[in-house]
This record gives structure tokens, sequence and C-alpha cells, in this order.
């Protein structure tokens, strides 16, 4: 007997800084050592199914007032032009800087947040600073970095 066991696991990251995360695991026997890559495309797919099936439950999210971010840093916060505060996990150097590159290169905030999410999982609210200096890095290595006055360079947040 030839025992496979296979696992599959998904963490997606949800608004206020949360994620979450599920994971199965599955032991499978089979007897013919032929069978091996049959059995474990099966296995595969049982698995990515019923991760995908339960993982679109959200489940309890951290509200915005205070409570949303337990990592110990204190959250740089924005007033967007309705007077409510942005809450943005990286510096406020950092986040000054990603949204003048958008705006002055006038960037889809979109395409900015899927950005953010295939490279770290998150939107780019919910970056840290490690991870919003890797978004500043890519922005400035794609749109050149030059302001669209052309006088000069942008200069990247922590004086780096």
């Amino acid at each position: 007997m030839i025992t496979l066991e296979a696992n599959y696991a998904k963490k997606i990251g949800l608004p206020g800084y949360s994620s979450h995360q599920f994971s199965v695991t599955l032991r499978s026997e089979i007897a013919d050592l032929s069978k091996v890559q049959e059995e474990s495309a099966r296995l595969y797919d049982e698995l990515q199914h019923a991760v995908d099936t339960s993982i679109q439950e959200v489940g309890y999210l951290p509200g915005e007032n205070g409570n949303g971010n337990s990592n110990g840093h204190s959250n740089s916060r924005h007033t967007n032009g309705n007077g409510n505060a942005d809450v943005w996990n990286c510096s406020d150097k950092q986040r000054d800087l990603i949204i003048k590159i958008v705006d002055e290169h006038k960037l889809d905030k979109s395409n900015i947040e899927k950005l953010a999410q295939e490279r770290f999982s998150k939107g780019v609210k919910a970056l840290n600073k490690l991870e919003a200096s890797g978004l500043i890095d890519e922005l400035l290595e794609k749109h050149g970095g030059k302001q669209q006055n052309g006088r000069g360079r942008f200069q990247k947040a922590g004086g780096r």
C-alpha cells in the first residue's frame, strides 16, 4: 500500500487589514504505483474545490474603529475629501509618495490595487513599510520616476 498525503491552502487579504486562510489535508491509499499521478490529480481537484468553496464565507471582519490593526504598529491616517480618514499601514511619506505617483502619472487606482494584490496578497492601504517600499520601487521602475513636468525625479520615502 502507498499512502499519498496532499494539502491545499489559500490565504486571502480582506478589508480592515484582515485576512483569512483555510487549509485541507487528505490522505489516500493506493495499491498500484502507476495510479499515483491519477490519484494525485484527483486529490488536488478535491482539495481545491473544498478550500475554494469554504473560503468564500468571509466571517468576522474587524471594524475600522481602531481595533482593525492589532499588529502593534500605528496606522497612517489621511483625510480624503469628504472628511473621513483613510487608514494606511505604511508610513505617511510612503502613502504620500504612492498617491503622488498615481496622481502625477494619472494611473488607474484599480490597477495599482490589483498590482498590490498580485505582489503582496493585500490592498495598497494594508501594505506594511517594507511592502510599500517594494510597490514604490516597482511604480518608479515602470513609470520612470519622472514627474509629469520633467523637473526631477521622485524621492523614495525614507531617503533611499
